[in-house]
Protein backbone atom coordinates (compact mmCIF):
# COMPACT_ATOMS: atom_id res chain seq x y z
CA UNK A 1 0.00 0.00 0.00
CA UNK A 2 1.24 3.48 -0.82
CA UNK A 3 2.46 5.61 2.10
CA UNK A 4 1.22 8.77 0.38
CA UNK A 5 -2.52 9.23 0.06
CA UNK A 6 -5.12 11.91 -0.43
CA UNK A 7 -6.41 13.00 2.97
CA UNK A 8 -10.03 12.25 3.76
CA UNK A 9 -10.21 14.58 6.77
CA UNK A 10 -12.96 17.17 6.33
CA UNK A 11 -13.23 15.98 2.76
CA UNK A 12 -16.40 15.50 0.74
CA UNK A 13 -16.55 12.57 -1.71
CA UNK A 14 -14.44 13.12 -4.81
CA UNK A 15 -16.21 13.54 -8.14
CA UNK A 16 -15.17 13.51 -11.79
CA UNK A 17 -16.91 16.86 -12.25
CA UNK A 18 -14.77 18.77 -9.75
CA UNK A 19 -11.62 16.68 -9.18
CA UNK A 20 -10.40 15.35 -12.52
CA UNK A 21 -6.99 14.35 -11.16
CA UNK A 22 -8.03 12.32 -8.15
CA UNK A 23 -11.61 11.06 -8.49
CA UNK A 24 -10.41 7.59 -9.55
CA UNK A 25 -8.22 7.08 -6.46
CA UNK A 26 -9.00 3.98 -4.43
CA UNK A 27 -9.83 4.39 -0.75
CA UNK A 28 -7.28 1.70 0.16
CA UNK A 29 -4.44 3.58 -1.57
CA UNK A 30 -3.67 0.73 -3.97
CA UNK A 31 -2.78 1.54 -7.61
CA UNK A 32 -5.54 1.77 -10.21
CA UNK A 33 -4.44 -0.68 -12.89
CA UNK A 34 -5.50 -0.85 -16.52
CA UNK A 35 -8.84 -2.68 -16.37
CA UNK A 36 -10.15 -0.57 -13.50
CA UNK A 37 -8.87 2.63 -15.13
CA UNK A 38 -10.62 1.80 -18.41
CA UNK A 39 -13.87 1.06 -16.56
CA UNK A 40 -13.67 4.60 -15.22
CA UNK A 41 -13.39 6.24 -18.68
CA UNK A 42 -9.64 5.80 -18.76
CA UNK A 43 -8.06 6.43 -22.19
CA UNK A 44 -11.38 7.78 -23.51
CA UNK A 45 -9.78 11.21 -23.92
CA UNK A 46 -6.80 9.67 -25.74
CA UNK A 47 -9.11 7.83 -28.14
CA UNK A 48 -11.01 11.07 -28.73
CA UNK A 49 -7.81 13.04 -29.31
CA UNK A 50 -6.35 10.61 -31.85
CA UNK A 51 -9.64 10.12 -33.69
CA UNK A 52 -11.10 13.62 -33.75
CA UNK A 53 -8.33 16.21 -33.40
CA UNK A 54 -5.17 17.19 -35.19
CA UNK A 55 -2.04 17.88 -33.14
CA UNK A 56 -2.50 21.60 -33.73
CA UNK A 57 -6.08 21.49 -32.45
CA UNK A 58 -5.03 19.78 -29.25
CA UNK A 59 -2.28 22.34 -28.67
CA UNK A 60 -4.81 25.12 -29.17
CA UNK A 61 -7.23 23.57 -26.70
CA UNK A 62 -4.52 23.29 -24.07
CA UNK A 63 -3.54 26.90 -24.75
CA UNK A 64 -7.17 28.07 -24.51
CA UNK A 65 -7.69 26.15 -21.26
CA UNK A 66 -5.15 28.31 -19.44
CA UNK A 67 -3.29 25.27 -18.11
CA UNK A 68 -0.01 26.33 -16.51
CA UNK A 69 2.96 24.27 -15.41
CA UNK A 70 2.42 22.62 -12.03
CA UNK A 71 6.08 22.15 -11.18
CA UNK A 72 6.46 25.58 -9.59
CA UNK A 73 7.28 27.98 -12.44
CA UNK A 74 3.72 28.29 -13.74
CA UNK A 75 4.54 28.85 -17.43
CA UNK A 76 1.53 28.45 -19.78
CA UNK A 77 1.63 24.88 -21.09
CA UNK A 78 0.01 25.54 -24.46
CA UNK A 79 2.42 28.39 -25.14
CA UNK A 80 5.33 26.08 -24.31
CA UNK A 81 4.00 23.45 -26.70
CA UNK A 82 3.67 26.10 -29.39
CA UNK A 83 7.41 26.79 -29.19
CA UNK A 84 8.16 23.41 -30.75
CA UNK A 85 9.21 23.82 -34.41
CA UNK A 86 6.51 23.18 -36.98
CA UNK A 87 8.99 21.88 -39.55
CA UNK A 88 7.70 18.44 -40.52
CA UNK A 89 11.22 17.31 -41.44
CA UNK A 90 12.11 17.41 -37.74
CA UNK A 91 10.81 13.88 -37.26
CA UNK A 92 12.70 13.25 -34.01
CA UNK A 93 11.06 15.06 -31.13
CA UNK A 94 10.95 14.17 -27.46
CA UNK A 95 8.52 14.65 -24.59
CA UNK A 96 10.12 14.62 -21.15
CA UNK A 97 8.09 14.23 -18.00
CA UNK A 98 9.85 15.93 -15.10
CA UNK A 99 9.15 13.54 -12.23
CA UNK A 100 12.25 14.42 -10.21
CA UNK A 101 10.20 16.08 -7.40
CA UNK A 102 13.01 16.86 -4.97
CA UNK A 103 11.50 20.08 -3.62
CA UNK A 104 11.43 19.57 0.16
CA UNK A 105 7.93 19.20 1.56
CA UNK A 106 6.48 18.26 -1.84
CA UNK A 107 4.98 14.86 -2.64
CA UNK A 108 2.04 15.51 -5.00
CA UNK A 109 3.55 13.90 -8.10
CA UNK A 110 4.44 10.82 -6.08
CA UNK A 111 0.76 10.33 -5.26
CA UNK A 112 -0.25 10.44 -8.92
CA UNK A 113 2.50 8.10 -10.11
CA UNK A 114 2.07 5.54 -7.34
CA UNK A 115 -1.70 5.33 -7.44
CA UNK A 116 -2.76 6.58 -10.90
CA UNK A 117 0.10 5.66 -13.25
CA UNK A 118 -2.25 5.29 -16.23
CA UNK A 119 -3.43 8.88 -15.86
CA UNK A 120 0.13 10.08 -16.44
CA UNK A 121 0.55 7.68 -19.39
CA UNK A 122 -2.69 8.89 -20.98
CA UNK A 123 -1.62 12.50 -20.47
CA UNK A 124 1.75 11.80 -22.09
CA UNK A 125 0.10 9.96 -24.99
CA UNK A 126 -2.14 12.93 -25.83
CA UNK A 127 0.67 15.43 -25.27
CA UNK A 128 3.16 13.51 -27.39
CA UNK A 129 0.58 13.31 -30.19
CA UNK A 130 0.09 17.08 -30.01
CA UNK A 131 3.86 17.63 -30.05
CA UNK A 132 4.48 14.99 -32.75
CA UNK A 133 6.97 13.35 -30.41
CA UNK A 134 7.76 9.71 -31.09
CA UNK A 135 9.40 8.98 -27.74
CA UNK A 136 8.69 10.04 -24.17
CA UNK A 137 10.83 9.76 -21.05
CA UNK A 138 9.64 9.87 -17.47
CA UNK A 139 12.65 11.26 -15.60
CA UNK A 140 11.96 9.88 -12.14
CA UNK A 141 13.50 10.70 -8.80
CA UNK A 142 15.76 7.77 -7.97
CA UNK A 143 14.27 7.26 -4.51
CA UNK A 144 10.77 6.73 -5.94
CA UNK A 145 11.11 2.96 -6.14
CA UNK A 146 7.38 2.21 -5.99
CA UNK A 147 6.66 4.84 -8.64
CA UNK A 148 9.15 3.22 -11.00
CA UNK A 149 7.67 -0.23 -10.49
CA UNK A 150 4.08 0.95 -10.96
CA UNK A 151 4.87 3.05 -14.02
CA UNK A 152 6.72 0.20 -15.72
CA UNK A 153 3.82 -2.17 -15.14
CA UNK A 154 1.33 0.43 -16.41
CA UNK A 155 3.41 1.04 -19.54
CA UNK A 156 3.46 -2.70 -20.23
CA UNK A 157 -0.32 -2.85 -19.80
CA UNK A 158 -0.83 0.07 -22.18
CA UNK A 159 1.48 -1.51 -24.75
CA UNK A 160 -0.42 -4.81 -24.55
CA UNK A 161 -3.67 -2.92 -25.17
CA UNK A 162 -2.28 -1.16 -28.25
CA UNK A 163 -2.21 2.24 -26.58
CA UNK A 164 1.56 2.57 -26.88
CA UNK A 165 3.91 1.40 -29.57
CA UNK A 166 3.36 1.35 -33.34
CA UNK A 167 0.28 2.77 -35.12
CA UNK A 168 -1.67 3.47 -31.92
CA UNK A 169 -5.41 2.90 -32.40
CA UNK A 170 -4.85 2.85 -36.14
CA UNK A 171 -3.96 6.55 -36.12
CA UNK A 172 -0.54 6.16 -37.72
CA UNK A 173 1.01 7.68 -34.59
CA UNK A 174 3.85 5.85 -32.84
CA UNK A 175 4.97 6.43 -29.25
CA UNK A 176 7.50 4.70 -27.03
CA UNK A 177 7.55 5.52 -23.30
CA UNK A 178 10.54 4.85 -21.07
CA UNK A 179 11.14 5.31 -17.33
CA UNK A 180 14.55 6.75 -16.42
CA UNK A 181 15.48 6.88 -12.73
CA UNK A 182 17.78 9.78 -11.91
CA UNK A 183 20.87 9.80 -9.75
CA UNK A 184 19.48 12.01 -7.00
CA UNK A 185 20.11 15.71 -7.62
CA UNK A 186 17.69 18.50 -6.76
CA UNK A 187 19.05 20.57 -9.65
CA UNK A 188 17.55 18.02 -12.08
CA UNK A 189 14.25 19.78 -11.48
CA UNK A 190 15.62 22.45 -13.81
CA UNK A 191 14.71 21.25 -17.29
CA UNK A 192 18.09 21.65 -18.99
CA UNK A 193 19.93 20.00 -16.07
CA UNK A 194 17.42 17.17 -16.41
CA UNK A 195 18.25 16.88 -20.11
CA UNK A 196 21.98 16.78 -19.38
CA UNK A 197 21.47 14.06 -16.79
CA UNK A 198 19.30 12.02 -19.16
CA UNK A 199 22.08 12.18 -21.73
CA UNK A 200 24.58 10.87 -19.17
CA UNK A 201 26.23 14.22 -18.53
CA UNK A 202 26.78 16.15 -15.32
CA UNK A 203 23.50 17.69 -14.17
CA UNK A 204 24.39 21.32 -14.84
CA UNK A 205 21.83 23.74 -16.28
CA UNK A 206 22.45 24.84 -19.87
CA UNK A 207 22.63 28.35 -21.23
CA UNK A 208 19.42 29.61 -22.86
CA UNK A 209 18.93 30.22 -25.74
CA UNK A 210 18.79 27.82 -27.42
CA UNK A 211 15.77 26.56 -25.50
CA UNK A 212 14.93 22.84 -25.28
CA UNK A 213 12.05 23.32 -27.74
CA UNK A 214 14.72 23.91 -30.39
CA UNK A 215 17.79 22.09 -29.06
CA UNK A 216 16.94 19.56 -26.35
CA UNK A 217 17.68 15.88 -25.86
CA UNK A 218 20.52 14.86 -28.18
CA UNK A 219 20.11 18.16 -30.01
CA UNK A 220 16.49 17.49 -31.01
CA UNK A 221 13.32 19.49 -30.21
CA UNK A 222 12.17 18.61 -26.71
CA UNK A 223 9.31 19.62 -24.43
CA UNK A 224 9.61 19.18 -20.66
CA UNK A 225 6.44 19.12 -18.53
CA UNK A 226 5.72 18.27 -14.90
CA UNK A 227 3.76 15.17 -13.83
CA UNK A 228 0.73 17.06 -12.53
CA UNK A 229 0.71 19.25 -15.64
CA UNK A 230 0.51 16.26 -17.97
CA UNK A 231 -2.16 14.60 -15.82
CA UNK A 232 -4.46 17.58 -16.49
CA UNK A 233 -4.44 17.06 -20.25
CA UNK A 234 -6.92 14.13 -20.50
CA UNK A 235 -9.61 16.05 -18.61
CA UNK A 236 -9.18 19.13 -20.81
CA UNK A 237 -9.56 17.09 -24.00
CA UNK A 238 -12.32 14.91 -22.60
CA UNK A 239 -14.49 17.62 -21.02
CA UNK A 240 -13.62 20.79 -22.90
CA UNK A 241 -12.00 24.14 -22.25
CA UNK A 242 -15.01 25.91 -20.70
CA UNK A 243 -15.57 23.11 -18.18
CA UNK A 244 -11.91 23.17 -17.18
CA UNK A 245 -11.84 26.92 -16.67
CA UNK A 246 -14.97 26.76 -14.51
CA UNK A 247 -13.19 24.54 -11.96
CA UNK A 248 -11.28 27.53 -10.54
CA UNK A 249 -12.75 29.98 -8.04
CA UNK A 250 -14.02 33.27 -9.51
CA UNK A 251 -11.25 35.83 -9.72
CA UNK A 252 -8.42 33.32 -10.06
CA UNK A 253 -6.18 33.90 -13.06
CA UNK A 254 -5.04 30.27 -12.81
CA UNK A 255 -7.47 27.80 -14.35
CA UNK A 256 -8.54 24.34 -13.25
CA UNK A 257 -7.89 22.47 -10.02
CA UNK A 258 -4.65 22.03 -8.08
CA UNK A 259 -3.19 19.49 -5.72
CA UNK A 260 -2.75 21.50 -2.51
CA UNK A 261 -1.49 20.38 0.86
CA UNK A 262 -0.49 21.40 4.37
CA UNK A 263 2.13 19.76 6.57
CA UNK A 264 3.70 20.60 9.89
CA UNK A 265 1.97 20.47 13.26
CA UNK A 266 -1.53 20.81 11.84
CA UNK A 267 -4.33 18.51 12.97
CA UNK A 268 -4.86 16.87 9.59
CA UNK A 269 -1.70 17.11 7.45
CA UNK A 270 -2.56 16.01 3.96
CA UNK A 271 -3.09 16.58 0.28
CA UNK A 272 -6.31 17.61 -1.49
CA UNK A 273 -7.39 18.46 -5.03
CA UNK A 274 -9.04 21.87 -4.76
CA UNK A 275 -9.95 24.75 -7.08
CA UNK A 276 -7.37 27.40 -7.82
CA UNK A 277 -8.14 30.61 -5.94
CA UNK A 278 -9.27 28.96 -2.70
CA UNK A 279 -8.16 31.12 0.27
CA UNK A 280 -5.19 29.71 2.16
CA UNK A 281 -7.21 30.06 5.35
CA UNK A 282 -9.82 27.65 4.01
CA UNK A 283 -7.12 25.10 3.20
CA UNK A 284 -5.48 25.62 6.59
CA UNK A 285 -8.58 25.62 8.78
CA UNK A 286 -11.26 23.63 6.96
CA UNK A 287 -9.06 20.94 5.43
CA UNK A 288 -5.88 20.80 7.55
CA UNK A 289 -7.90 21.54 10.70
CA UNK A 290 -5.69 24.34 11.99
CA UNK A 291 -2.82 23.84 14.42
CA UNK A 292 -2.71 20.96 16.85
CA UNK A 293 -3.71 21.69 20.43
CA UNK A 294 -0.90 23.47 22.25
CA UNK A 295 0.67 24.95 19.13
CA UNK A 296 0.27 28.35 17.52
CA UNK A 297 0.93 29.21 13.88
CA UNK A 298 4.04 31.34 13.62
CA UNK A 299 4.64 31.33 9.86
CA UNK A 300 3.93 29.28 6.77
CA UNK A 301 5.36 28.61 3.34
CA UNK A 302 2.86 28.32 0.47
CA UNK A 303 4.64 25.90 -1.83
CA UNK A 304 7.88 24.21 -0.91
CA UNK A 305 11.22 25.20 0.57
CA UNK A 306 11.99 27.64 -2.25
CA UNK A 307 9.10 29.98 -1.41
CA UNK A 308 9.12 32.81 1.10
CA UNK A 309 7.66 32.68 4.59
CA UNK A 310 4.34 34.35 5.25
CA UNK A 311 2.59 35.30 8.48
CA UNK A 312 -0.78 34.16 9.87
CA UNK A 313 -2.41 37.38 8.63
CA UNK A 314 -1.53 36.35 5.08
CA UNK A 315 -3.80 33.30 5.23
CA UNK A 316 -6.59 35.26 3.55
CA UNK A 317 -4.58 35.33 0.30
CA UNK A 318 -6.09 33.23 -2.50
CA UNK A 319 -3.96 30.28 -3.58
CA UNK A 320 -3.20 31.34 -7.13
CA UNK A 321 -0.22 33.01 -8.77
CA UNK A 322 -1.23 36.64 -8.35
CA UNK A 323 -2.90 36.08 -4.99
CA UNK A 324 0.31 34.81 -3.40
CA UNK A 325 2.46 37.30 -5.33
CA UNK A 326 0.51 40.16 -3.73
CA UNK A 327 1.66 39.06 -0.28
CA UNK A 328 5.26 38.78 -1.35
CA UNK A 329 6.17 35.31 -2.58
CA UNK A 330 5.26 32.53 -5.06
CA UNK A 331 2.72 29.72 -5.02
CA UNK A 332 5.45 27.24 -5.98
CA UNK A 333 4.29 23.64 -5.83
CA UNK A 334 1.21 24.51 -3.76
CA UNK A 335 2.10 22.28 -0.81
CA UNK A 336 2.30 24.49 2.25
CA UNK A 337 4.15 23.99 5.52
CA UNK A 338 3.05 25.37 8.88
CA UNK A 339 5.79 26.58 11.23
CA UNK A 340 4.73 26.48 14.87
CA UNK A 341 5.74 28.87 17.64
CA UNK A 342 8.21 26.39 19.08
CA UNK A 343 10.50 26.51 16.03
CA UNK A 344 13.65 28.66 16.02
CA UNK A 345 13.69 30.42 12.65
CA UNK A 346 17.48 30.66 12.59
CA UNK A 347 17.83 26.91 13.00
CA UNK A 348 15.12 26.27 10.43
CA UNK A 349 16.82 28.52 7.88
CA UNK A 350 20.20 26.93 8.57
CA UNK A 351 18.66 23.53 7.88
CA UNK A 352 17.12 24.74 4.62
CA UNK A 353 20.21 26.57 3.35
CA UNK A 354 22.35 23.50 4.08
CA UNK A 355 20.09 21.54 1.75
CA UNK A 356 20.27 24.15 -1.01
CA UNK A 357 24.04 24.54 -0.65
CA UNK A 358 24.53 20.79 -0.92
CA UNK A 359 22.32 20.59 -4.00
CA UNK A 360 24.00 23.41 -5.93
CA UNK A 361 25.62 22.20 -9.14
CA UNK A 362 28.57 24.50 -8.37
CA UNK A 363 28.70 26.05 -11.84
CA UNK A 364 28.38 29.76 -10.98
CA UNK A 365 30.24 31.58 -8.23
CA UNK A 366 27.34 33.33 -6.44
CA UNK A 367 25.55 30.05 -5.84
CA UNK A 368 28.63 27.88 -5.26
CA UNK A 369 30.18 30.23 -2.69
CA UNK A 370 27.24 32.30 -1.51
CA UNK A 371 25.04 29.49 -0.20
CA UNK A 372 27.76 27.85 1.96
CA UNK A 373 28.60 31.32 3.27
CA UNK A 374 25.00 31.79 4.36
CA UNK A 375 25.12 28.42 6.15
CA UNK A 376 28.30 29.43 8.00
CA UNK A 377 26.73 32.69 9.17
CA UNK A 378 23.47 31.02 10.20
CA UNK A 379 25.36 28.33 12.09
CA UNK A 380 27.20 31.01 14.09
CA UNK A 381 23.96 32.87 14.79
CA UNK A 382 22.23 29.70 15.93
CA UNK A 383 25.06 29.02 18.39
CA UNK A 384 24.89 32.59 19.69
CA UNK A 385 28.32 33.38 18.25
CA UNK A 386 27.28 35.76 15.48
CA UNK A 387 29.27 38.93 14.85
CA UNK A 388 27.99 42.47 14.27
CA UNK A 389 27.39 42.81 10.55
CA UNK A 390 26.45 39.16 9.97
CA UNK A 391 22.80 40.03 9.33
CA UNK A 392 23.83 42.74 6.89
CA UNK A 393 25.95 40.18 5.03
CA UNK A 394 23.01 37.77 4.89
CA UNK A 395 20.85 40.51 3.40
CA UNK A 396 23.56 41.27 0.85
CA UNK A 397 23.75 37.60 -0.06
CA UNK A 398 19.98 37.57 -0.63
CA UNK A 399 20.50 40.42 -3.08
CA UNK A 400 23.59 39.00 -4.78
CA UNK A 401 21.90 35.60 -5.24
CA UNK A 402 18.57 37.02 -6.36
CA UNK A 403 16.80 36.73 -9.74
CA UNK A 404 19.02 37.56 -12.69
CA UNK A 405 22.24 37.31 -10.67
CA UNK A 406 22.93 33.60 -11.16
CA UNK A 407 23.04 31.11 -14.01
CA UNK A 408 19.74 29.42 -13.10
CA UNK A 409 16.90 29.81 -10.59
CA UNK A 410 18.41 27.58 -7.90
CA UNK A 411 20.03 30.32 -5.81
CA UNK A 412 17.12 32.81 -6.09
CA UNK A 413 14.80 30.10 -4.79
CA UNK A 414 17.23 29.21 -2.03
CA UNK A 415 17.48 32.74 -0.62
CA UNK A 416 13.80 33.65 -0.94
CA UNK A 417 12.87 32.00 2.40
CA UNK A 418 15.96 33.54 4.01
CA UNK A 419 15.05 37.05 2.86
CA UNK A 420 11.50 36.69 4.15
CA UNK A 421 12.66 35.30 7.51
CA UNK A 422 15.03 38.25 7.92
CA UNK A 423 12.12 40.55 7.16
CA UNK A 424 9.61 39.06 9.60
CA UNK A 425 11.79 37.53 12.33
CA UNK A 426 14.86 39.75 12.46
CA UNK A 427 14.84 39.75 16.26
CA UNK A 428 15.60 36.02 16.31
CA UNK A 429 18.65 36.58 14.12
CA UNK A 430 19.77 39.53 16.25
CA UNK A 431 19.56 37.34 19.35
CA UNK A 432 22.33 35.20 17.93
CA UNK A 433 24.68 38.20 17.89
CA UNK A 434 24.15 39.19 21.51
CA UNK A 435 24.65 35.62 22.68
CA UNK A 436 21.00 35.24 23.69
CA UNK A 437 19.95 32.51 21.33
CA UNK A 438 16.21 32.66 20.67
CA UNK A 439 15.79 28.91 21.16
CA UNK A 440 17.89 25.74 21.26
CA UNK A 441 18.29 23.94 17.94
CA UNK A 442 15.11 22.02 17.11
CA UNK A 443 14.43 19.40 14.53
CA UNK A 444 12.32 20.75 11.73
CA UNK A 445 10.20 18.66 9.36
CA UNK A 446 11.32 20.34 6.19
CA UNK A 447 14.42 18.60 4.91
CA UNK A 448 13.47 15.29 6.50
CA UNK A 449 10.42 15.36 4.20
CA UNK A 450 12.62 15.73 1.11
CA UNK A 451 12.31 11.95 0.82
CA UNK A 452 8.73 12.38 -0.26
CA UNK A 453 6.41 12.41 2.74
Amino acid sequence: MSCVSLSTANHSPRSAESQPLTWRLRDDGEPVWFDEYVRQDGYAAARKALAQFSPEQITQQVKDSGLKGRGGAGFPTGVKWGLMPQDETQNKRYLLCNADEMEPNTYKDRLLMEQLPHLLIEGMLISAYALKAYRGYIFLRGEYIDCARHLKRAIAEAEAAGLLGHNILGSGFDLELLVHSGAGRYICGEETALINSLEGRRANPRAKPPFPAVVGVWGKPTCVNNVETLCNVPAIIGNGVDWYKALARPGSEDMGSKLLGFSGKVKHPGLWELPFGIPARELFEDYAGGMRDGYRLKAWQPGGAGTGFLLPEHLDAPLCSTGIAKVGTRLGTGLAMAVDDGVDMVGLLRNMEMFFARESCGFCTPCRDGLPWSVKLLDALQRGQGQPGDIDILEQLCSFLGPGKTFCAHAPGAVEPLASALKYFRNEFEAGITGKSAAPPTQTPLVSQASGA
